[in-house]
């Protein structure tokens, strides 16, 4: 990542992600078979934050640590609660002791396509949509939105009259190609998994095309992600709101955000509310074509009692089903970027492809550059590929020395030749679990042949576990 000509850079990172460790697994195959005579599951709420009660409308931002540790909440109808962003983006998680009472709404939608071409701002725990392309400089094209599932931007230049719309996010399903045949944004990939393990928001649309001295339409923010747990009975009553932002209006429309997560976990389940994890809808043309819609996000319930739960969910029949599991699994394999030309990543990257740069390395910086790296759990002697993607032009690879140190902390080093301009850095490994000695390891019931562990400059990682029929399922490390 260097600077050109005082131009800046910036890189993508992860947002904060945790996974699923062997051990977790089999404690889940424990649970699912001695659940009957359990019937006790605790949030871990010290209730250090007393009782929730509020009795009007109002803003709750997510704390520093993303954790409230309620003894009981208790949301009466007519009244909302909006949750706010922290300076990390971290999702929200609710711990209660007691019961939890929701009679009122709970707000964590992505927001709109801003009308001056900037992306909508994700729900707590979600991802920004896309910049809409800008005709009065050389970005007639549109910003793919962030996130795992960030739609793709919509394409333009100075010789196209018919910008294409951007890319809807996606998450727990695709995202919808924006609109204009060769030109449209590509649609968000669906990633995560019904568990919502990790507990990780939506993904921002992609920001549409626009003409010669016009504006494209920005991308719609991705839904938020919310788990609410309680030591008690939650009584759902009212509206939980992880909806995707819509796309922004312009040359080309921007694409919607994905929707979120919402993921409640207690001994008792009821009640006849709606949990909304819908994706925003595209946006319109004023010139060509429409951005595409944001795919929909996971709900989850986790109970001992379930029967007397009647509510909806937006889409219908997104919900999945299953006994009380633990918050927060135990740590997995993990991978990070540390440094690039000898510039640390920052404690609390944005990670935006939309906001100011997170990192400056200078133009003066003699290519080759270090990009040095970090691993846990993953085995010694483990090569790491980098994949560098600037701005503008085709991707370059790279491979690191072997990881050396500890299993639990390693570290690797690779090179890579910086271009001018804005570059993301990304780096990917795989672990196979078919070697000799390796323990087995299960999920959704089938046996687990290798783990693929990626991580972008200054975030952690994502793992993708690969089962012996082919499945793909992600999941993101803390």
């Amino acid at each position: 990542m260097r600077a050109n000509h005082g131009e800046a850079l910036r890189q993508h990172s992860l947002v904060n992600r945790y996974g699923f460790a062997s051990a977790f697994l089999f404690l889940s195959l424990i649970l699912a078979a001695n659940v009957r005579g359990q019937n006790n599951f605790n949030s871990g709420s010290t209730g250090a934050d007393g009782a929730f009660n509020p009795t009007t409308s109002q803003s709750l931002a997510v704390p520093a640590s993303g954790v409230f540790n309620f003894t009981t909440v208790n949301i009466p109808s007519g009244v909302t609660i909006t949750i706010t962003r922290n300076s990390t983006n971290t999702p929200l998680t609710i711990l209660a002791s007691g019961d939890v009472v929701i009679a009122g709404t709970i707000v964590l939608d992505g927001i709109q396509g801003s009308g001056s071409f900037v992306g909508g701002i994700g729900g707590a725990g979600g991802s920004n949509g896309g910049n809409g392309g800008y005709g009065f400089d050389q970005s007639f094209s549109g910003v793919q939105g962030d996130g795992l599932g960030g739609g793709g931007g919509g394409t333009s230049s100075t010789t196209t009259t018919f910008p294409g719309g951007g890319g809807g996010g996606g998450y727990g399903t695709t995202g919808f190609v924006g609109g204009g045949t060769g030109v449209g944004g590509q649609l968000g990939a669906k990633y995560g998994a019904t568990t919502i393990l990790p507990l990780v928001g939506g993904s921002g649309g992609g920001g549409g095309g626009a003409a010669n001295n016009r504006r494209g339409g920005a991308g719609g923010g991705g839904g938020g992600a919310i788990l609410i747990a309680s030591s008690g009975t939650i009584s759902m009553n009212g509206i939980i709101s992880a909806h995707g932002g819509q796309g922004g209006a312009g040359d080309a429309g921007g694409g919607g955000g994905s929707g979120g997560a919402i993921r409640l976990i207690a001994n008792t389940i009821t009640g006849s509310g709606n949990l909304n994890v819908s994706g925003g809808g595209g946006g319109g043309a004023q010139l060509s074509f429409n951005g595409g819609f944001g795919g929909q996000g996971y709900v989850r319930l986790e109970g001992y009692s379930t029967n007397n739960f009647t509510g909806t969910t937006s889409p219908g029949n997104v919900a999945s089903l299953s006994f009380p599991h633990p918050v927060n699994p135990p740590n997995s394999p993990s991978l990070r970027i540390a440094s690039v030309g000898g510039v640390n990543a920052p404690a609390s990257p944005a990670g935006s492809l939309q906001s100011v740069p997170d990192v400056i390395v200078p133009a003066s910086t003699a290519n080759p550059v270090t990009v040095a790296l970090e691993g846990s759990n993953i085995p010694l002697g483990t090569t790491i590929q980098i994949v560098l993607t600037p701005s503008r032009g085709a991707s370059t690879t790279a491979l690191s020395s072997g990881l050396a140190g500890s299993v639990a902390a390693s570290t690797a080093n690779a090179s890579v030749n910086l271009p001018g301009g804005i570059s993301v850095v990304s780096a990917t490994t795989v672990i196979d679990l078919t070697i000799a000695g390796a323990k087995p390891l299960f999920m959704d019931g089938e046996r687990v042949n290798r783990i693929e562990v990626a991580a972008t400059f200054g975030g952690p990682s994502e793992l993708t576990y690969v089962t012996q029929s082919g499945r793909r399922i992600k999941r993101i490390a803390n």
